[in-house]
Formats: structure tokens, sequence, C-alpha cells
């Protein structure tokens, strides 16, 4: 089975088509494109051309790279994979373990929600890595920090994307995870896992993402807490301190 450049446009109304390259053997390409689905069945094969000036083609009218993903002959999409599959692999495909997430931003909000969004993004970077120094942990180097930061303090509508793979730590997602709480007007955030599957922006809910950073849910719940991703525990021992006792 091939392995392709996935690429994806998003439409204003929300919905989104997809387009993939793979050179072959020959040094043709091929491309297959059709309607986000788990089957691409439009193909065309063609000579004369390179794959990277094809993709930059493409990514000029809007399109954003999503991973490499694997297609068969019939358009069937198997999603990243963390090792990709080769003649002499040894490892068994339910042994490769999931590493990464998938994130894409689209930012088509009006000047002063991009203002907010800026400050927003700032003060939840803040609070992520005065968690960390307390926590004694190395800042992660994730690239989407001053990517996001930047392309906030713009005034152009933006579309971003990326990955965060396991040695960029928990923190990343979970910054995403707030952006994608708060729902700015005219903000997109999609997260995925290497499955396909959507992460939700309902932390109680993302075990399995909470299991990929090797953490839980009371490990990080005072950050996600300061973050809005968890409400507040009431402690009843100290709510109940200051109160007088009218038993009669």
């Amino acid at each position: 089975m091939a392995v392709w450049s996935l690429f994806r446009y998003r439409n204003s109304d929300g919905s989104s088509k997809d387009w993939a390259v793979t050179t072959n053997a020959d040094g043709s390409i091929s491309t297959r494109w059709g309607k986000t689905a788990s089957r691409l069945p439009s193909i065309n094969t063609r000579t004369g051309i390179r794959q990277h000036d094809i993709e930059r083609q493409k990514q000029a009218k809007g399109y954003v790279f999503v991973g490499e993903v694997e297609i068969d002959a019939d358009g069937n999409i198997r999603l990243p994979r963390s090792v990709p599959i080769t003649a002499t692999s040894s490892i068994p495909p339910q042994a490769v373990a999931v590493d990464k997430l998938y994130w894409h931003v689209d930012c088509r909000a009006g000047r002063n929600t991009m203002l907010e969004l800026g400050s927003a993004l700032r003060r939840w970077l803040g609070d992520l890595e005065a968690w960390s120094q307390a926590q004694g942990l190395a800042v992660s180097d994730w690239s989407g920090w001053q990517r996001l930061i930047d392309a906030s303090l713009g005034e152009e509508a933006f579309d971003l994307s990326g990955q965060i793979h396991l040695e960029h730590g928990v923190l990343p997602w979970l910054w995403l995870m707030t952006l994608k709480h708060a729902a700015f007007p005219g903000v997109s955030v999609d997260i995925a896992t290497e499955s396909g599957r959507d992460v939700s922006a309902e932390l109680k809910a993302e075990t399995e993402v909470l299991a990929l950073f090797d953490t839980g849910l009371e490990t990080i719940r005072p950050l996600a807490e300061s973050l809005g991703l968890l409400k507040p525990r009431l402690d009843l021992a100290l709510a109940m301190a200051d109160q007088t006792d009218h038993w009669f």
C-alpha cells in the first residue's frame, strides 16, 4: 500500500475536501481527491511534474497539509501511522503506538476578536509556564506556541496546522484544548488522534489522550481548573469551617 501526502481544504460553510499525492516507482505522480471521508474515489496519474511542485500549487490555493496516510488501490484511506509500513517492517500494525496528535486552527475572526484571542493565548501560555516551572519540568520546544501567537497579532485571517508529538508533552494539547473550549467567534479548532478521532473540548472525556501523554486527570487538575477546562472542586470541609452549628 502506497504512502500518500494528504492535504485538506476547508470551505466557509464548515465542510471540507481532501487531496492526496504520491510519487510512483516509475517517477509518475498520482493524485486522489474527494470530499473529506475514509475514501478518495477520484484518481489521476501523470508525468512531467514533481510532487513538491504540485503540493506547492495546492497549498497556494488554501490546502493545508494533514499528514502521511496509506491509500489502497480502491482509494480507501488508512490514517497516519507513527511507523510507515514497509516490506521489511517486522512490527505488526497493532503494535504501532500512537505517538502524536494532529491540530488545525482556522481563524476568520474580526479585529477585536483577534486582539482578545492573542491576549488569551499569551495569558494561558503564562499559566502553563508557571505550572511547568512549579513541577520542575523543562519548557516544551513545540513550535506551535509562537506560530499561533504571531498569527493572532496580525490583522489577517490565518489557517495553521501541525502536530503534537509525545516529546512535546501534554501542555501544547491543553493550550489548544483551552482555545477550542473558549469558542471564539470565527475561530475553528480541530484536534485529532492518529486514528482520525476528533478530540473534544471536554477534558474528562479524553482519557485516551491523557494516557497518550502518560498523565491523568488528577495530576493536571489544578492547571486544568485555572485554564477553565475543569470546574474547581468544592472543599466541603473548608466551606463548613466558618459555619456555626445551629442544632437545637
